[in-house]
Order: structure tokens, then sequence, then C-alpha cells
């Protein structure tokens, strides 16, 4: 039975294999065109066209992703805010492949990163043209974040800052409700569903969960800013836990055991 096993989840494990491969191809190729834009390339434009090529790429991705039944993803209640200026989209973060989930949907969006992967040949370029946010400085963060948003621009933020390390949620970070703040910018909650741990935390790109992995995002409340942004902060993670530890106690076991294909590991 293990044999059986392991015959059959090789066709699947090569499949997984071969369109992570396909995500790092196409990165890697805009980001090399990237880096011959950014330097001649109005910022205006270059922020436009570098938002939009990223979200196309990521829905490529999604959409072969899907038709191989390698995952099914349901992100569509994110489609009638794609458009919509000035908007703060605060998510948990469960896996390496949320902030690819929501900027798919959301092309106006940048994504507040972590600085050391403003250097990874297969994002850094990229992300500098479509003028993504580091947050190696916390002033120069939320600065920048302000004025994006202030421009009609769209942030994307994880206020936990890594991936979830104690389910179901980490402490949030400082500054998401700060931005809305001075930006007067509206908070759209969103919550990301999977009962799959590939890419969470712990997790190796290498081993291959059971298949399909299963992701539904989920829109939450709209929180406007105030002037207490630390009570609002406070406010939203609440907000995040309650709502996500209720979710844990309400999925019934028939929607928990989705159908899966075996495993190599």
């Amino acid at each position: 039975m293990n044999v059986l096993r392991f015959l059959t989840s090789i066709p699947l494990a090569l499949m997984l294999y071969a369109l992570l491969l396909f995500l790092g191809l196409i990165s890697l190729g805009w980001n090399f065109v990237a880096m011959l834009l950014y330097p001649v390339m109005p910022a205006v434009p270059a922020r436009a066209l570098g938002r939009m090529t990223i979200a196309f790429a990521y829905r490529m991705f999604w959409w072969l992703a899907s038709v191989t039944g390698m995952m099914r993803i349901d992100a569509s209640c994110l489609d009638p805010m794609r458009n919509e200026p000035g908007v703060i989209f605060v998510a948990n973060h469960p896996t390496m492949l949320d902030a690819l989930l929501l900027v798919a949907r959301l092309p106006r969006s940048a994504c507040i990163m972590k600085a050391e992967l403003m250097g990874n040949i297969f994002l850094g370029a990229g992300a500098r043209l479509a003028r993504y946010i580091s947050n190696k400085s916390a002033r120069t963060m939320v600065r920048l974040a302000v004025n994006d948003l202030r421009q009609g621009g769209q942030l994307v933020i994880f206020p936990e800052g890594t991936r979830t390390v104690t389910p179901p949620l980490n402490p949030f970070r400082p500054g998401t409700t700060l931005i809305a703040k001075l930006a007067q910018a509206p908070i759209q909650t969103v919550f990301i569903d999977t009962d799959s741990p590939y890419l969470g935390k712990g997790w190796p790109l290498w081993r291959v969960p059971p298949l399909p992995i299963v992701f539904t995002l989920r829109l939450g409340k709209r929180f406007a800013p105030t002037q207490d942004s630390d009570a609002l902060q406070v406010e939203l993670e609440h907000y995040f836990r309650q709502h996500m530890e209720q979710r844990a106690t309400d999925a019934s076991p028939e929607c928990q055991q989705t159908p899966r294909a075996p495993t190599l590991s």
C-alpha cells in the first residue's frame, strides 16, 4: 500500500514542481525587463505598468494551478474593489502564497515587503518598478504608504508581519492604523482560509502537501480611520482573532475533510 501510494504521488509532485517552476520563470523574466525599465521610465506610468503586470502574472499562475487541479482558489470577493482607490486591504497570513492571492485580484495595489526581498532576484526589480514599499525604515514605510494611498493606490498589508506561527493569529505589529489615520483611508479586512499546511511557517517548498490545495478569501468588516490609531489597532486585532477562532470552532468535520490525493511526504 505504501509503495502504491508513493508511485501515485510522483506525477502529482512533478506537476506541482512544474507549476512552481513556471512561477519562478515568469517572475525571473519580468524582473529582467523591470530592471531595464526602472532607470528610464517615469514613476507614474512605471508604477501602473509594474502593478498590472505583476497582477496579470499571478492571475496566470492561479489559473494554471486551477486547471491542472493542483489548487482550488476562490478570491472573487475582491473583484468589485479592484479599481477602488485609496483602500488598505488587511489580511491574515497563513502561507507564503497569500500576497499572490490578493495582488492577483488587485492590480492597483502595492505590498509592504520585507526589506531583504527588495534584493531578491525573482522579486526585487519588479517590486521596485511597481513602487512596492520596503519595511526597512518604519518612518519611510509610513510616509510612502500614505503618499501612495493619496495618489489613488491600494495597499496590501499583513499586520502579523510574518506567516502565522501561533494559530489562529500572531500578535499584530503597529503601523496599519497609523497609515490609515494619516491617509484617511478605510481598512478592508480580508480572511484567507486554507486547510493546507503548504508553505506555512516551517513547511519547506520542496515538500508536497495533500492535493488539491484550497484557498478561499472572505471579506470582513471595513474599518474607518480614527484619530486614536492605537485603539483602532487593538480593535482590529481583536476582530480578526475573534472571527478566526469562531471560524475554526464552527467549521463542521464535513467541511474540513476535503478529498485529497496522496502525497510524497
